[in-house]
C-alpha cells in the first residue's frame, strides 16, 4: 500500500514538472488517501497484531 502511494507521489512530480495539472492533482489525490488506509491499516496491525 505504501509502495502505491509514493508510486502516485512520484507520477504527480513528473506530471507537474511537465505541466499536466490535472493528472497531477489526480495522482496527489490518490496518494493522499492510500497513505491514509495505510496508516489505518498499520496503526489496527499494532494495536491488534498476533503475539507469539
Amino acid at each position: 500500500m505504501l509502495r502505491w502511494s509514493i508510486s502516485f507521489i512520484v507520477l504527480a512530480f513528473i506530471a507537474a514538472i511537465f505541466g499536466f495539472s490535472g493528472i497531477a492533482a489526480s495522482a496527489v489525490g490518490i496518494a493522499k488517501i492510500l497513505f491514509v488506509v495505510f496508516l489505518v491499516l498499520f496503526v489496527l496491525s499494532l494495536l491488534f497484531g498476533r503475539r507469539v
